[in-house]
């Protein structure tokens, strides 16, 4: 009896070592609900927020990814560009000016007061010539403004002058369109203007299902991105493009990231549609019941600083100037938590977090002293 209480001593000593050490020294996933909670934003580098109505509202103010580059604007007919091929007609007010019956026959105007120089191409030095005043430069004018350079040029010469200017081949406006499409290149831009999936359709199309597609649009020294399908959904996205602009198709489907107290723990694909929170936990194989706190379910996403300037005016980490890491976090004991997730929608490489309840780490330490203190019962009978 003397050696079987021993043994039992044992393992009550190793069971309180264990218990001293903590939770630190069981087996887990990821940190606790106290380490989101228990830090401040300078401490732990990242933001807390409760997800309430106020909040859901300042989310569904704020502008998500968009190709605006600040504004959607209207179309910008595109520019002569040095190497476009333009044809020019003079109309003069009576007869005997200067360009009557002047320059290519097949041309001409058939009004007796219309002449027509021949046409050529814009010169790299961004001019054309016109007969009686020389070299003019039209590059990075559009069709107006040049018809109103040539005309000023022309005052105290022709009589009374009228120009007009017909860009016949325009190979310097233009898009370039690279990527997942059936046939990338230069595509010239029309004086109409042209939006974002005009230039595609011109270059073939995407050859890649629309919901993985990823448009990314660069402009002037800035790139934005938004998923293909937003643009399909939401025609305000379908900007126009403006000569310069390089298109880019990626494939990169829209996914999520489970961890924690899960029954998924992955990267898990939208599936081609906008998901809520609540879909994704259940995408992500819902709360375990007999691990996960249901107050301690948080989303993790580098916010828009915008957004945490209306949230939390005062943040430490918008001095940064970049995106904001945030973890939102959601009671799922509340009921009315329930509705508020079927509002908020998941971003692409959103990460949904659990964390374990804190019976769970007492469960695990019970699990840990039992399968220590088995060997030494076994023991035990074996000595008595």
């Amino acid at each position: 009896m003397m050696k079987s209480s021993r043994l039992f001593n044992f393992a009550k000593i190793a069971f309180v070592a264990i218990a001293v050490a903590g939770c630190t020294a069981l087996p887990g996933q990821g940190p606790s609900t106290s380490a989101f909670t228990q830090s401040s934003a300078a401490q732990s580098g990242f933001e807390l927020v409760d997800v309430d109505a106020d909040v859901l509202a300042v989310l569904g103010s704020t502008d998500m990814p968009t190709l605006s580059f600040g504004g959607r604007g209207t179309a910008q007919a595109p520019a002569i560009s040095v190497g476009d091929r333009v044809a020019v007609s003079v109309f003069e007010a009576g007869s005997g000016g200067l360009f009557i019956g002047a320059g290519d026959p097949e041309s001409a105007g058939t009004g007796p007061n219309t002449g027509a120089i021949p046409q050529q191409v814009v010169g790299s030095d961004g001019s054309i010539t016109v007969p009686y005043v020389g070299r003019v430069r039209v590059a990075g004018l559009t069709q107006g403004q040049a018809e109103q350079r040539i005309r000023t040029a022309l005052e105290g010469q022709a009589i009374q002058p009228q120009v007009l200017i017909s860009v016949v081949q325009q190979t310097g406006s233009s898009v370039t369109v690279i990527g997942a499409v059936g046939g990338g290149g230069r595509v010239p831009l029309s004086q109409a203007g042209d939006r974002v999936l005009d230039v595609l359709a011109a270059a073939g199309g995407v050859s890649i299902p629309v919901q993985d597609a990823m448009i990314n649009v660069s402009r002037g020294g800035h790139t934005a991105s938004v998923p293909m399908r937003d643009i399909v959904a939401n025609p305000s996205e379908n900007i126009y493009v403006r000569s310069g602009d390089t298109i880019t198709v990626t494939a990169e489907p829209l996914v999520f990231f489970s961890a924690g107290a899960t029954g998924r723990n992955a990267e898990v694909p939208f599936g081609g549609e906008s998901i809520t929170v609540q879909q994704a936990v259940s995408r992500a194989g819902g709360l375990l019941d007999n691990r996960a706190n249901p107050s301690g379910v948080f989303l993790l996403r580098l916010e828009n600083p915008q957004v945490v300037s209306q949230l939390i005016p005062s943040s430490p980490l918008l001095s940064t100037g970049g995106l904001v890491p945030v973890a939102y976090r959601f009671d799922f004991r509340d009921p009315y938590t329930l509705f508020l997730a079927q509002a908020m929608e998941m971003r692409h490489h959103d990460t949904l977090f659990v964390t374990n309840a804190a019976l769970s780490d007492f469960s695990k330490l019970t699990q840990l002293f039992n399968a220590a203190a088995a060997p030494v019962a076994t023991t035990a009978g074996l000595v008595n």
